[in-house]
């Protein structure tokens, strides 16, 4: 299995089986695994791993696969020691096996898990970001105020073993990946000591035109060839398996919402409330949408079709392209986020307080394994405009004095629309500008927690 020279100088790498790669992993190894939920997973090269007796492994991605599935397998088969990522509860399996001492879990905010793999993968030992800090995700980690900024040190991350999903790999291992599925795979293919990528179609050197290829086959070890199905897919196998709630009042929110986008803004709509935001942008508009998975220029989501015909926002649902759009990977998207490119996030909120903290990932009896890429968003964005409801379902306001639950950032917010009412920061403090539809203003002053202005 060992490389050999081609006559056009390049190396040849060696194709194997799935079985094969699966045992190149040793048990108490850490392991890259690409991926941004099922798409770009490669699934096979993980199931081949869970047909072995390898243990104690330090499993690195964003999440744990979904139930019995990728990643998701390893775990049921007790074969996971570690696990490095950011989005732990979309598998109600981790969750469960954290809660219970049967899987150890380290969280890092989305950006900050892409950037430490490709720092990686550069040989840098780590770097300084302003993305968590003054929360408990920051621990104890060096913090230093930079350019102005508190910045919170994040070391690099680099694995044993990377098992990658690439969409075509030519003889010589440059992989072309396809639409969104680039997400974590390509700072993973440079941060392992031996890298094997999982391929759709392997196809002759000079195949994938040079500006085509996004991983140079010197990062690549091992190719496996694997035919993606939909059933690998798993919740992202088809839009009909999305469902969104909606009712009036939460559109009356997404309307009032779309009302601050302007021609020209990039804009990031986080999961929950926000995403019913996309459903009314039209292209006349204007207005061109992030998604923190790789993708700019997000469309509306297709009538029908999954992963394997569309590419996906950051809720894994199926959505379109429109004409302009482009792919990129995780590292670069969380780049454009926290180098203030993006002009507007609209987010959720669980509590937003009188001095613009916002705390929107975890609550009170509940394990802390999913934090996302809410904290990247919220410290990176130009202007951050929160959506929720007005007060929880037993009546406590979500508009408080002091945040109660762990920050997501500090200072960050401008705008927060309820159900009720639109709240904007202004020289510092809270002023009510608007009610929303059926709303008294006796009723937002009986149930907001927080002092305010009125500017009525």
């Amino acid at each position: 299995m060992t490389a050999t020279a081609t006559p056009a100088g390049l190396k040849h790498v060696p194709v194997i089986t799935a079985p094969e790669a699966a045992a190149l992993v040793k048990s108490g190894q850490t392991l890259l695994v690409g991926g941004f939920g099922m798409t770009g997973n490669p699934v096979h090269l993980v199931h081949a791993l869970a047909e072995t007796d390898v243990r104690d492994l330090t499993y690195v991605a964003n999440n744990v696969g979904e139930a019995g599935l990728s990643g998701g397998r390893l775990l049921r088969n007790g074969q996971l020691r570690r696990a490095i990522g950011s989005f732990f509860t979309s598998n109600r399996e981790a969750v469960a096996a954290a809660q219970e001492g049967r899987l150890e879990v380290q969280l890092i905010p989305q950006g900050s898990l892409a950037e430490a793999l490709r720092a990686g993968g550069a040989g840098i030992g780590g770097f300084y970001t302003p993305t968590a800090a003054g929360t408990v995700i920051a621990g104890d980690a060096d913090v230093r105020v930079l350019n102005g900024r508190e910045m919170v040190f994040v070391p690099a991350l680099r694995g044993d073993v990377a098992f990658v999903r690439a969409w075509r790999a030519d003889e010589a291992g440059n992989l072309q990946y396809r639409l969104t599925e680039q997400n974590f795979n390509r700072a993973m293919a440079t941060a392992a000591d031996l890298v094997v990528a999982e391929v759709e179609e392997i196809v002759p050197v000079g195949t994938i035109p040079p500006e085509g290829v996004h991983t140079p086959g010197l990062y690549v070890d091992y190719l496996v060839q694997a035919t993606l199905t939909a059933e690998a897919l798993g919740s992202s196998a088809d839009v009909k398996g999305s469902a969104k709630k909606v009712d009036e009042a939460r559109m009356h929110m997404a309307r009032r919402a779309l009302q601050e986008l302007r021609r020209g803004d990039v804009v990031n709509l986080g999961i929950g409330i926000p995403t019913l935001v996309a459903d009314l942008i039209t292209p006349e508009h204007g207005v061109n949408l992030h998604t923190e998975n790789g993708m700019l220029g997000v469309g509306p989501a297709p009538e029908q079709g999954g992963a394997l015909d569309y590419p996906v926002n950051a809720g894994k649902i199926p959505v379109t392209a429109l004409p302009g759009a482009s792919y990129f990977d995780s590292a670069d998207s969380f780049g454009m986020i926290r180098g203030g490119h993006v002009d507007v996030a609209v987010m959720g909120g669980l509590q937003v307080d009188a001095q613009a903290n916002l705390a929107n990932w975890a609550v009170p009896g509940k394990p802390l394994l999913g934090v996302g890429g809410a904290m990247d968003l919220a410290s990176g964005a130009r202007r951050l405009i929160v959506l929720m409801t007005h007060t929880d379902p037993d009546g406590t306001p979500k508009v408080v004095p002091e945040c109660t639950l762990p920050l997501t950032s500090r200072g960050a917010v401008n705008m927060i629309i309820t159900d009720r009412a639109v709240f904007e920061f202004r020289q510092g403090g809270l002023t009510l500008t608007e009610l929303m539809p059926g709303a008294t203003l006796d009723e937002v002053r009986a149930s907001t927690g927080a002092p305010f202005a009125e500017a009525l």
